[in-house]
């Protein structure tokens, strides 16, 4: 059965056709424009859509389109998505449906990255897992017995937006000390920052003191590797906030599988061998029996794949 998935982007849009048994057949990237408007982005969608329809050699079964934003239940509607001028509450398959003649779902990309690590990633050997994302924010998705958890009106797994601290920094949650503002790479880097400039000898502040915002977490990790204690601290204690996060998940879920992706967690054992130490520390005695965390490779391809799974996920194929 061959699917679309496309994951829309602020800078760019990303196309696939997709076996949903083989995986990705054919992948390709279109700029998204976002700057030129809703009508214009939604119009590079069903662009990307036919591209991908073009490569098609018989039936398309449907598309799904991962999208940052509160999706609706039915996986028609975005609302207000980030770094999007002009968007409001869109009906975005109905438009999609009308433009390209084609079966079109919507669902939130963290969602959909939880969605393709559970068809065809790391999370396949799992019924149920919490998947966290570490990007530019902190976003996730809840796989329950291998269905997407979504909530009431399907907008579950905001997991970025989890306090772990009211006296913490800020970021783009409402409240301060959300995980997004320990673990986001910018609020990462941002704090990060803050103890580099304190330490003049470090080889950090001599690399980045004329442009701190130049520093990215991939510069600590490199570091680190290096063995500049100072990087490796630094990821420690982001790792020890992304444990303690991690706590709360499993309390209330009672999940003990997560799955990792982002760039942020291609830090690997420097932020996930302490997130596993504290949340092992913290997590009551019952839960700690089979609490494992394991990265998904898939990278960005996650996102796709799951885009792609989305109509057969719709309907429960």
């Amino acid at each position: 059965m061959v699917t679309i998935g496309i994951d829309l982007g602020g800078t760019n849009i990303k196309g696939a056709l997709i076996d949903s048994k083989l995986g990705i057949l054919y992948s390709f990237s279109i700029e998204t424009e976002a700057d030129q408007g809703k009508d214009h982005v939604i119009g590079r969608v069903a662009e990307a859509i036919q591209m991908a329809k073009a490569k098609a050699e018989g039936e398309i079964y449907g598309v799904g389109i991962g999208s940052p934003g509160v999706i609706s239940y039915d996986r028609t509607t975005v609302s207000v998505p980030p770094n999007f001028p002009g968007w409001e509450k869109e009906n975005l398959a109905e438009i999609l449906r009308e433009k390209t003649e084609l079966d079109c779902f919507v669902d939130n990309d963290a969602n959909l990255m939880a969605l393709g690590s559970s068809r065809f990633g790391i999370g396949k050997q799992f019924d149920s897992f919490i998947m966290i994302t570490l990007g530019t924010g902190v976003g996730g998705g809840i796989i329950y017995q291998r269905k997407l958890y979504r909530g009431v009106t399907g907008g579950a797994a905001e997991l970025g937006h989890v306090i772990i601290d009211t006296n913490g920094p800020d970021s783009l949650s409402p409240a301060r000390g959300g995980i997004e503002a320990y673990l986001g790479q910018r609020f990462l880097s941002r704090l990060a920052w803050e103890e580099i400039r304190k330490r003049t000898d470090n080889p950090l502040y001599e690399q980045f003191s004329g442009d701190p915002a130049r520093l990215e977490p991939v510069h600590l990790v490199r570091e680190a590797d290096k063995g500049n204690a100072l990087a490796i601290e630094l990821l420690r204690k982001a790792g020890e906030k992304l444990g303690i996060a991690m706590v709360n998940y499993v309390h209330v879920l009672d999940i003990r599988k997560i799955v990792v992706s982002g760039g942020v967690a291609k830090a690997g054992e420097y932020i996930l061998g302490p997130a596993r130490e504290m949340a092992m520390k913290r997590l009551l005695e019952p839960f700690r029996t089979d609490f494992e965390i394991v990265y998904e490779s898939l990278g960005n391809d996650a996102a796709v794949l799951g885009a792609g799974s989305l109509p057969l996920e719709h309907n429960n194929i």
